[in-house]
């Protein structure tokens, strides 16, 4: 439902001629998405559309509002339209499972990014505490090279990515490198949040034998997310944040960044790491 790339018109100019020449070129598409359970709107956010139901159930999950799928009884698009009157598909409801109902918020709302200005030891200890899933031991020895293969691996099955260069992806992959589901979206904790979900359907958290693998840098938000269902190994390709790293320690968690190549960089708990 809705289109994950549109064509738009544009001018490609040459700066040596500066000559300018007409060509339609292919983007990602970016919409709100609003999450609902029943009357409670507990989410908002621009996302590229698909994949939406995967998105609902792994927001709720890394924001600590359910435990397992289990815990959904069901969704639906709420159909508005747009001002043509065509379907847009940008509401999802979520109904819960009977006996379940909704935590109070919690003092970190789902609103802060990287751009807030959160308060770094508050923020920590905020996921430490709220999270219904320790990271456990995890995988026992992680080759190396296995680890240094995930990004290429990931790239891969970027087909939206080919398309427009315009997207994130998260992946999730078994000690061995094998990658179990791959999600893309405009946002990069909503590509998480989405392979979380898609996992979530069939295996209930923690995920405590899984790589979670980013496209993107290790931000605080990405490593909050894999705490929350209990992900023992995040490789990003980007660089690492201090808040990341910090939450990464903590939380018992193994922080792969600058994964590029041959090499790549561990921030916190490279003992997980070995032939």
């Amino acid at each position: 439902m809705g289109r994950v790339t549109t064509r738009v018109p544009r001018v490609r100019f040459d700066a040596a001629t500066g000559a300018g020449t007409p060509r339609p070129d292919t983007v990602v598409v970016e919409e709100p998405l609003e999450l609902r359970v029943g009357a409670t709107v507990v989410g908002t956010t621009m996302r590229t559309p698909g994949d939406d139901f995967d998105f609902a159930l792994g927001h709720l999950l890394t924001e600590s509002l359910i435990r397992s799928a289990e815990d959904v009884a069901g969704m639906m698009h709420c159909t508005d339209v747009d001002a043509s009157g065509s379907p847009t598909f940008n509401v999802v409801d979520i109904a819960l499972r009977a006996g379940v109902s909704l935590p109070p918020p919690r003092a970190r709302t789902e609103q802060g990014t990287s751009a807030c200005g959160v308060c770094g030891s508050r923020s920590v200890e905020d996921v430490l505490t709220s999270s219904p899933y320790a990271v456990g031991p995890g995988p026992q020895r992680l080759s190396p090279a296995v680890v240094a293969a995930l990004p290429e691996a990931l790239r891969e099955r970027q087909a939206a990515f080919d398309k427009t260069g315009g997207v994130h992806a998260a992946g999730l992959a078994t000690a061995a490198g094998e990658l179990l589901a791959v999600r893309e979206d405009i946002g990069r904790h909503n590509a998480v949040d989405k392979v979380l979900g898609a996992h979530a359907r069939t295996h209930a958290p923690p995920f405590d034998d899984l790589v979670l693998v980013v496209s993107a840098r290790a931000s605080f938000e990405i490593l909050q997310k894999a705490a929350m269902v209990g992900v023992p190994v995040v490789v990003a390709v980007g660089a690492p944040s201090s808040l990341a790293v910090g939450l990464a320690v903590e939380s018992g968690i193994t922080l792969v960044a600058f994964a590029r190549g041959a090499s790549f960089s561990a921030y916190a708990h490279p003992e997980r790491l070995g032939e």
